[in-house]
């Protein structure tokens, strides 16, 4: 096959058309002397770079079970020698202290550097070789739940990702209407914590009062790495339905004083462990002080995603707060239409939302709620509990329809974010901290 119709196939393989088949006993065998040139390094960068290209296209063939059998071959078949390595390790031992430590030392590295880790890196040479090893992530994470010899290979795999993605080689893009199309349908279909019901929906989204920005990488330049949205207000916005209202009059965005972040996405499952969420909000807020400079407040509009599954393995929780309904009943949020339930549920409701922010945690001690950790970790405060914020089924299903505004003091943040990180403080205003206490 000519080299360019290698690369078109590669890419239509990429982006999930094509049939999926078996890895039979003859293609492993072709595919494991391959992996070992690879691993060797035979050949030229062209030939190195065609040979790369012709097992992405291999595996991008394959079903699932031959997706995974490709992949523990690359983990338990091209890992480090260990004879080599005791070999070095013993060398070292003998050379320390002397004045052949450090090539000892070398060598020795050397050693315990595995061929996954040359595989890996000819991938990235070929064309749509870093989004091909993105979506391999992907698959590799799935399998790891079953299969925890390929462990080795998530290891290697997300340290290289890492590297590739570090925050100095991506772009900040702030996305319009007017971006392309299929960029655009991206976002439809990327979109993770408010579903965009339709492209009048996402119009809204992008009009003069809102902003959305994103992280790319220019080895994919066409993909969206994570993507916040936000709206330009005049007030602390307590309500998510009211905020994405398509019909609501559209704010002058020349009298914004408050930038209110209401949903970041992440889209690429296989940069999973990889993070630069943090810095985009930093970047983000950079770009919104340079051309509104009347900006004054930077907060959250934010979902509590795990409120629900923290009751449902602490029950007793609900008593203690003063709810009688149980945990189907207030997911199901039919009560809301009930006024006096309505008025009824607003304190214990925001009292067991302010306990779950200031002590629900993991068996790390960190917070349970992973938003909470990443605007906590990020020298944020836990400003405002919002009652009936998002009254969607999926808000109701998660959070009985609360959310929570974290606030971005400047004079507090590393003060907040270091308080965090060394005994896991959590920032709080005085109102969340009054609702944690009530009986």
């Amino acid at each position: 096959m000519a080299k360019d119709g290698l690369v078109d196939k590669l890419r239509s393989l990429i982006r999930g058309s094509g049939e999926r088949g078996a890895l039979t006993p003859r293609l492993e065998e072709k595919l494991r002397a391959q992996l070992r040139e690879c691993a060797e390094g035979q050949g030229g960068e062209v030939s190195a770079r065609a040979r790369a290209a012709r097992l992405a296209e291999t595996y991008a063939g394959l079903d699932d079970a031959g997706r995974r059998r490709f992949l523990k071959i690359i983990a338990l078949e091209f890992g480090p020698d260990p004879e080599q390595v005791a070999g070095a390790h013993a060398a070292y031992q003998v050379a320390v202290g002397t004045p052949g430590q450090w090539n000892a030392e070398s060598a020795l590295r050397r050693a315990m550097r595995s061929s996954r880790i040359r595989i890996l890196t000819q991938f990235n040479a070929i064309p749509q070789g870093v989004k091909f090893l993105v979506d391999l992530r992907a698959d590799l994470l799935r399998f790891l739940e079953q299969d925890p010899d390929l462990a080795a290979l998530d290891r290697e795999l997300e340290s290289r990702l890492s590297a590739w993605f570090d925050v100095g080689f991506l772009e900040l893009h702030r996305l319009t209407w007017h971006s392309p199309a299929a960029l655009l349908e991206k976002l439809i279909e990327y979109e993770a914590v408010h579903e965009i019901r339709s492209w009048t929906d996402l119009k809204n989204r992008l009009d003069s009062d809102r902003r959305l920005y994103a992280f790319f990488h220019p080895r994919m330049p066409d993909e969206p790495l994570i993507f916040v949205e936000v709206a330009l207000t005049d007030h602390l916005a307590g309500n998510v339905q009211e905020l994405l209202d398509e019909h609501a009059p559209v704010f002058d965005h020349r009298k914004a004083d408050t930038a209110i972040f209401y949903s970041i996405s992440n889209t690429q499952v296989g940069l999973r462990g990889v993070s630069f969420g943090n810095f985009l909000l930093k970047r983000v807020i950079d770009d919104l002080k340079r051309d509104f400079p009347r900006l004054s407040q930077f907060a959250t509009l934010s979902p509590l995603p795990a409120l629900a599954a923290w009751v449902r393995r602490n029950p007793a929780v609900l008593a203690e707060a003063g709810i009688e309904l149980s945990l189907e009943a207030l997911s199901t949020g039919t009560w809301a239409a009930d006024k006096t339930l309505q008025r009824a549920l607003r304190d214990p409701l925001q009292r067991l939302a302010a306990r779950y922010l200031a002590n629900a945690k993991q068996a790390s001690g960190a917070p349970f709620d992973p938003v909470s950790r990443f605007h906590l970790g990020n020298g944020a405060r836990v400003e405002r509990l919002n009652y009936l914020a998002d009254s969607s089924p999926k808000g109701f299903r998660q959070s009985f329809g609360m959310m929570v505004n974290y606030l971005y003091e400047f004079d507090d943040i590393e003060r907040n974010l270091e308080a965090f990180a060394s005994d896991g403080r959590i920032a709080m205003s005085a109102g969340v901290r009054r609702q944690a206490r009530d009986k």
